[in-house]
C-alpha cells in the first residue's frame, strides 16, 4: 500500500501526461484516449518518475474521483474526462437525469449568468449528480457556488449529453436559462 503523498504525484503525473501534454513523456494518446501501460511505465521511468505496476492498479483503483481507467484487459490506461488536447474518448450519447450540478467560485456566477457554462479549454462542461460533488469541486476555485442545471429541459432541446465511466456528465454548452443558483 503506498502513502497519500505517494498516490497524489502519482495522479498528478497520471493527470497531466494522460489529459494534457502526453508528448512531454513521448506517448501519443490513441482513439479512446488510450495508452499502453507498458509504455506509460516505460516512459514515466526513462522521465526520472519511476512507476510500479502495482502503484498504479493502486492509484487508478482507489483515487476518488476515478479520474483513470483501465481496458478491460488490464494492458491500456486512459484519463476517463477532463483532457485539453483533441482526443475523442468515444463516449456514447445518454439521457441524463433530470437535475444535474455544476461547482465554482463566487467570481463567475456573473459572467456565468450572462453566457452559460461554457468547456473553457476542456472538451465539455463538467457536470455531477450531487450538490456534494459540486461544492468540493467549486471550493477548488475560491468561495462555492452551485447551479442546478436543467438537463431534462436541455436534453429535450436537442443538447447531447454524455457520461464518462467514472459517472462525471459532460455537455458542450449549458446556456444560462438552463442554470439556477441552489
Amino acid at each position: 500500500m503506498i502513502n497519500e503523498s505517494r498516490a497524489i504525484k502519482i495522479s498528478k503525473f497520471l493527470s497531466y501526461h494522460l489529459r494534457h501534454r502526453p508528448d512531454k513523456i513521448g506517448l501519443e494518446l490513441a482513439p479512446g484516449g488510450w495508452v499502453s501501460v507498458d509504455e506509460l511505465l516505460a516512459a514515466s521511468k526513462k522521465h526520472s518518475f519511476d512507476i510500479e505496476r502495482d502503484e498504479l492498479d493502486e492509484v487508478v483503483a482507489s483515487n476518488d474521483k476515478k479520474r483513470f481507467s483501465f481496458n478491460s484487459t488490464g494492458s491500456l490506461i486512459r484519463a476517463n474526462q477532463g483532457h485539453s488536447l483533441e482526443v475523442d474518448l468515444q463516449l456514447e450519447e445518454a439521457v441524463p437525469p433530470k437535475v444535474l450540478y455544476h461547482g465554482t467560485g463566487q467570481g463567475a456566477v456573473e459572467s456565468i449568468m450572462q453566457m452559460g457554462l461554457s468547456k473553457m479549454s476542456r472538451h465539455h462542461v463538467h457536470l455531477s449528480v450531487n450538490m456534494a460533488t459540486a461544492i468540493k469541486v467549486g471550493k477548488r476555485h475560491g468561495r462555492p457556488v452551485v447551479f442546478a442545471v436543467n438537463a431534462a429541459a436541455m436534453h429535450q432541446a436537442g443538447h447531447k449529453f454524455y457520461c464518462s465511466t467514472n459517472g462525471v456528465w459532460l455537455v458542450d454548452h449549458v446556456p444560462s436559462k438552463y442554470l439556477q443558483i441552489t
